[in-house]
């Protein structure tokens, strides 16, 4: 079950609200904890009962290694915690990936176990290593289990994020939270939701069929022409985009339905400038949980530039295998890690000014955002590539090195590219001019810590996003009641529902 399936909408979500208002009513703020606890046990168990033991036996060890930390303060009990929780991710999530390998080198033939990977396993590890390592520290006195345990499995983001910390919810997890402007709450989480439903249905899986066509072509061996490269690795730029971002706000929006606000994950990430603002705007509490608990640890910036670029690509490394054990996610962070080495390195030899004239600083921004978008769209085609064979065969595509190719294989594609490419511009226009769902509503708090995430979120033009300022009036009611029938026909017209692509991970 996924937020945008008819079950999830239909089924799911009715009596989960009917029984949280009537709980709310009762003003019983032990009952909603446990409400939601349930609720997101059951949202859990929809898709494999049989891993929900490992889900809540992982939550249950952490909280006692949580109470020993407590009493102790040892070291060796949080060491023994990061490692018992990275050796579970590992196994899960890696066991395979190593045999192949060890099979490979040795030549010899290991049976390979044929784990299934368990839903959301690498979101629910960081995050209660976070909480492990903020109680050794002393950001964490005392935590009363269920909270705890709503910390974790919090169905808004279980699944895929955002990977949050103790003080992004435990603390909202009161019955004043619950009680605050539940009018407003609903009406901001429902838009958020809709807005994340129409980008993930319509916009994200209405362009997917170009992505699945030019890169299984590439799997089967076939050679891929030019147009067709670019119009794969650009569909699947704006997919992933318009998927994660989906996700992003549906996850905002039903946790704010219920009077939570989740931290920002996701802030119009192809109007980076750069590599390093492309990563403070993409997956932005991974990137943090990367650069708090591993880029820091390791030595960061403050060990002289060579270990500080080691460091760098180290982490996108570990960053890029935390998304999937494959070669080509260990590549597409080695990838990212030397982006941002260079964007370090070119900041240290070209400090940037302000002397120039505003044509010449538009002219800047617009080649600078071009050619990080590039980068990006380059390093996607190993994320999205299911083997090294099949990303080369997209790349030389794309740099014209395919000189011949079977015309039949591609002649239903390439015989009317007009209607896509107007999806381009249209997708486009979106990315790059709209503002972005959190601008939206941005006058209703729509997520933790406001104040600082207001820094980065001067995205837009402002007679734009003045403009499209979110109010709980008739006709912004209306408008996105239309944008929600408009996604709920598509769902009935697919014929096949996919998840979200960050559910892999």
């Amino acid at each position: 079950m996924v937020f945008s399936s008819l079950e999830f909408i239909y089924l799911f979500m009715p009596p989960v609200l009917l029984v949280f208002y009537v709980l709310r009513y009762a003003q019983w703020e032990k009952g909603i904890i446990w409400w939601l606890i349930a609720s997101s046990i059951a949202f859990y168990a929809w898709w494999s009962p049989v891993h929900l033991i490992l889900l809540l036996g992982s939550v249950a060890v952490n909280f006692a290694l949580h109470k020993l930390i407590l009493k102790n303060s040892s070291k060796l009990i949080l060491f023994v915690g990061i490692i018992g929780n990275l050796a579970t991710l590992g196994y899960f999530k890696y066991a395979d990936f190593l045999i192949s390998n060890f099979n490979l080198v040795l030549g010899v033939e290991t049976p390979l176990l044929h784990i299934v990977l368990p839903l959301a396993i690498s979101f629910f590890t960081f995050q209660q290593i976070s909480f492990l390592y903020d109680t050794y520290v002393g950001r964490i006195e005392d935590c009363d289990f269920a909270k705890y345990c709503l910390f974790v499995v919090f169905f808004p983001q279980l699944i895929a994020g955002p990977i949050v910390l103790q003080k992004h919810t435990i603390p909202q997890f009161t019955i004043a939270s619950f009680n605050k402007h539940a009018g407003v709450n609903f009406s901001v989480g429902a838009t958020l939701f809709v807005i994340g439903l129409f980008k993930k249905i319509v916009l994200a899986d209405g362009i997917a069929p170009i992505v699945n066509t030019v890169f299984n072509a590439g799997e089967a061996g076939q050679s891929i022409p030019f147009e067709a490269a670019w119009m794969g690795t650009i569909a699947y730029t704006f997919q992933i985009y318009f998927d994660f971002s989906g996700y992003c706000d549906m996850a905002l929006g039903l946790a704010r339905i219920f009077g939570i606000r989740l931290p920002i994950n996701f802030n119009s990430p192809y109007k980076a400038v750069n590599i390093v603002d492309f990563w403070r705007r993409w997956h932005i509490t991974l990137s943090a949980f990367l650069r708090n608990y591993l880029y820091i640890p390791l030595g960061g910036n403050k060990k002289g530039l060579s270990r500080r670029y080691i460091n760098l690509t180290a982490t996108m490394l570990l960053g890029g295998l935390w998304h999937g054990a494959s070669w080509n996610f260990v590549f597409w962070g080695l990838l990212h890690g030397c982006y941002l080495t260079i964007n370090h390195g070119w900041n240290t030899l070209f400090p940037q000014t302000d002397n120039s004239s505003p044509l010449l600083r538009f002219i800047e921004r617009l080649v600078a955002q071009s050619l990080t978008l590039l980068a990006v769209m380059i390093a996607w085609v190993f994320f999205r590539a299911e083997s090294f064979g099949t990303a080369l065969a997209v790349l030389k595509g794309m740099f014209g090195q395919t000189l011949y190719y079977d015309t039949k294989v591609w002649n239903h594609l390439l015989v009317d590219t007009s209607f896509f490419w107007f999806q381009v511009i249209i997708l486009t226009a979106i990315v790059v001019i709209a503002p972005n769902s959190i601008e939206i509503v941005r006058k209703y708090r729509p997520v933790v810590d406001l104040k600082s995430t207001a820094k980065i979120l001067k995205n837009t033009f402002i007679p734009l996003r003045n403009l499209l300022q979110w109010r709980p009036t008739l006709a912004w009611s209306a408008s996105f009641f239309i944008v929600g029938i408009i996604s709920l026909v598509q769902i009935y017209r697919l014929d096949e529902l996919t998840e979200f692509i960050y559910f892999n991970f």
